[in-house]
């Protein structure tokens, strides 16, 4: 393959266990299946380390899992109250679940779930219509007086109505795209500077003593970058979460 084609290979999905499809379903068991399953095993791990095994006086790790899961504490209390806390399990998981995925991807040859939008889209529009269906649940047919700020004039309800409609379902599509196209665009520039660095640092003694480090410390900064928005992506992705689940809970 020649000019940037091979940047997508590592999008590629890989049949690894192949299963008989029942018609148009394929089930087999692929390279992104076995990211997902490592990030369900991981939180596990998260569980087992701080409930049974957690130490009075914690390490560096079980530090770093208790500061996240104070600061998600405080994040759902402060947006949902008290009642929203049966709630907390489900959005720090969703935070661990992503993040590890998101952070496997950036080992060589690892696929990354979360650089497919039907990943990305399944946990959007789950949420999505978790919230709205839970909305309809607590307020019944009130729940739709949302679409209708108040104080509008009641001449301009259908206009409103709809630019609120549009609004409200793309929350959904943007929850997801916005995961997806971040991982996407990151992984796609850390393989492009790699790749250079590779050419330069291989095309010669001149190139090497003067130019070939700086795409190579450059793609290490990216890296760096990468980490930082692979948590920062699944952060973001919790936040809005605990959004929409408190416009359902509190309707405004």
């Amino acid at each position: 393959m020649q000019g940037a084609y091979p940047y997508f290979d590592q999008f590629e999905i890989i049949r690894l266990i192949p299963i008989f499809p029942f018609g148009n379903l394929d089930i087999s068991i692929t390279n992104s299946t076995l990211i997902m399953l490592i990030g369900t095993l991981y939180l596990r791990f998260i569980y087992e380390t701080n409930i049974e095994n957690g130490l009075i006086v914690p390490g560096r790790y079980q530090t770093i899992i208790e500061t996240w899961y104070d600061a998600f504490e405080e994040l759902v209390k402060d947006n949902m109250g008290e009642e929203g806390m049966r709630f907390f399990p489900i959005i720090l998981t969703i935070f661990f679940f992503i993040a590890m995925m998101n952070l496997l991807g950036l080992v060589p040859y690892v696929f990354t779930p979360t650089s497919h939008v039907v990943v990305t889209f399944g946990l959007s529009f789950s949420i999505f219509i978790g919230a709205n269906f839970m909305g309809f649940y607590n307020h019944k047919l009130d729940y739709l007086s949302m679409f209708m700020p108040n104080g509008a004039p009641l001449g301009m309800a259908w206009f409103l109505v709809l630019i609120e409609f549009i609004s409200h379902v793309g929350k959904g599509i943007i929850l997801g795209l916005r995961l997806g196209a971040n991982i996407i665009a990151g992984h796609l520039l850390l393989a492009i500077i790699s790749s250079f660095a590779w050419q330069m640092l291989t095309s010669g003694l001149f190139a090497i003593t003067l130019l070939g480090f700086v795409p190579l410390f450059i793609g290490f900064f990216i890296c760096v970058l990468e980490m930082a928005v692979a948590v920062i992506q699944a952060y973001v992705f919790s936040l809005l979460t605990v959004i929409y689940i408190t416009e359902a809970i509190h309707l405004h």
